[in-house]
């Protein structure tokens, strides 16, 4: 199936949105392939920022939400007809700001859809303003003089919200980030990678990030809570890669 569409890509070059695609497409032509899903099942929903072009870009079923109203549309969509994929691609700004209140209660209630969240710590689309996940200092179009607000940790917030699937991957690695949204699709309930994304035009992150990453040990226990939340909330120069929690409990749908 080709999966791209004749939209005309209006990404900056060299934005790492375009390997978050090349990485969905991976994971989709994977699922297929090994009867995960078929085409036909497969819903992505999209919410306001520059990820939100990736309903424009991809030719499977897509619905293009309101700013931080993708959630419970997608919540709707997997109630109504359960044996659908339900995805949706996010930004920290659309999900984190707008539609926090959504995200905490889609984890709570254990709804069997996974968000793919763009985290750039910046409002790209409109060129540079301070989000949820902006480092303290931050100098953007709302904060000229730097943010004194501490970021905020996207999966330490679900997992205290109920979650069970969370995972956070880095968008210049795009083989390792559709490894990311394979496990999640295919685990039962609700689930959310976090990608960081450097913003190359407003908020170039890829110095920063440089040699910060450390991909989770073999032995680590995913299972464990404790672990998680450790791995979440410790205070280090390195960031967390992989599947960092992931337990399996009955889903929203299997309940109504």
């Amino acid at each position: 199936m080709e999966l791209s569409t004749t939209a005309i890509n209006t990404w900056c070059p060299g934005c790492p949105n375009f390997g978050i695609l090349a990485s969905f497409k991976e994971a989709m032509t994977a699922m297929v392939g090994a009867n995960e899903t078929t085409w036909e099942n497969i819903v992505v929903g999209t919410g306001i920022g520059c990820h939100g072009k990736m309903s424009d870009f991809i030719n499977v079923n897509t619905f293009y939400a309101l700013h931080g109203r993708v959630i419970p549309v997608m919540t709707g969509i997997k109630l109504a007809n359960p044996k659908l994929t339900v995805m949706a691609f996010s930004g920290d700004g659309d999900s984190l700001a707008e539609g926090i209140e959504h995200l905490i209660h889609a984890a709570k209630r254990n709804s069997d859809f996974k968000i793919f969240l763009h985290n750039n710590q910046v409002f790209g689309l409109t060129t540079g303003q301070v989000t949820p996940t902006s480092a303290k200092g931050y100098q953007g179009r709302t904060t000229p003089e730097g943010s004194v607000e501490e970021p905020l940790n996207p999966l330490a917030l679900l997992l205290q919200s109920g979650a069970t699937f969370l995972a956070r991957s880095y968008a210049l690695q795009p083989k390792e980030t559709a490894v990311m949204m394979r496990q999640a699709l295919n685990h039962k309930g609700f689930g959310m990678v976090e990608i960081i994304q450097p913003c190359i035009t407003f908020n170039d992150t890829r110095p920063y990030f440089k040699d910060r990453f450390e991909t989770l040990p073999q032995d680590y226990d995913a299972s464990d809570y404790a672990s998680a939340y450790q791995a979440l909330m410790t205070k280090s120069e390195k960031v967390k890669l992989g599947v960092i929690y992931q337990v399996n409990k009955p889903t929203f749908e299997e309940q109504v």
